[in-house]
């Protein structure tokens, strides 16, 4: 009887190869599409243990068991990855920034030179810049929670952010904050707790108030007809800091309402909505 020889290992290794490559090339339809975004949005992902999270160079606790991410307005299309510790263990995940996505929008300033700036006003407003950056970089303690409370007693609709602006026809930067239309004397409130930083008039953004919430948040509000804080002054979540007003760079009264976290330029009004509300990362199946 003619004795039976097995199939040589090398033909089995040969076909599990074979299949590997084949799933391979198969598309990727079981797998969850990294999460887009346009850039200045925050992004959450949570889950139970979480102890850290962390993007790009940056890294700080979580809120409750959620990671937020602020994704920076002028952050180049492409993906990112954002990282999640539970317990000692990094767990990462991908969210790809889209495209800037925001209209164009056109102003109309009658002083000119609020516009084409003099030496010494370009001067002024370069010292105003320079204080004002210095402050991305704080990281004190973190002083607030989620969402944050309305900057005005009654907030009416709000936006532009993002906004590609043009002043009297020429291009300048975009707009990082988000303008609520209020009458002029309206009281101005902190959204959270925090630390007074800057409490000045400045060249473009007229009398302006910092507040610093710790874990890199920073408040800014912009073209208030009064300032009622000073500098180095322990603010609660809402108490009033001044009132709306048309100072600096405005065509009326409004409040310019901004936000940085970790340096991001992000839109404020998604802090002030619920968490939940936020766009969900998502992961890696092996990592939920």
């Amino acid at each position: 009887m003619p004795r039976h020889h097995p199939r040589p290992r090398r033909f089995a290794t040969a076909a599990f190869l074979l299949a590997a490559l084949v799933l391979a090339a198969l598309p990727a339809a079981a797998q969850p599409a990294a999460t887009t975004v346009p850039p200045g949005t925050l992004v959450r992902w949570g889950g139970p243990g979480t102890t850290r999270c962390g993007l790009a160079e940056e890294a700080w606790g979580p809120l409750g068991e959620t990671c937020v991410y602020a994704i920076d307005l002028l952050a180049e299309p492409g993906p990112l990855t954002v990282l999640r510790w539970v317990g000692a263990q990094r767990r990462s995940a991908q969210v790809r920034v889209g495209d800037y996505p925001y209209p164009e929008q056109h102003l109309t300033i009658q002083d000119e030179g609020k516009v084409n700036l003099s030496a010494a006003d370009l001067a002024r407003a370069q010292r105003e810049s320079a204080r004002v950056d210095a402050l991305w970089g704080l990281r004190t303690p973190r002083r607030f929670t989620l969402p944050l409370a309305p900057p005005l007693a009654d907030l009416p609709a709000g936006g532009r952010f993002g906004s590609r602006r043009f002043f009297n026809g020429e291009p300048r930067n975009p707009h990082t904050g988000a303008d609520y239309a209020a009458a002029a004397g309206t009281p101005v409130m902190a959204v959270a707790a925090g630390r007074v930083v800057l409490a000045e008039e400045h060249f473009f953004s007229g009398n302006s108030v910092f507040i610093d919430h710790g874990d890199g948040l920073v408040s800014m509000y912009f073209h208030l007809s009064g300032i009622a804080v000073a500098e180095g002054e322990e603010v609660a979540r809402g108490e009033i800091l001044g009132t709306v007003g048309s100072t600096g760079r405005a065509t009326g009264p409004h409040l310019h309402f901004g936000l940085r976290w970790h340096g991001a330029r992000v839109d404020p009004s998604q802090l002030l909505g619920p968490e939940a509300a936020l766009p969900a990362v998502a992961p890696t199946p092996d990592q939920p």
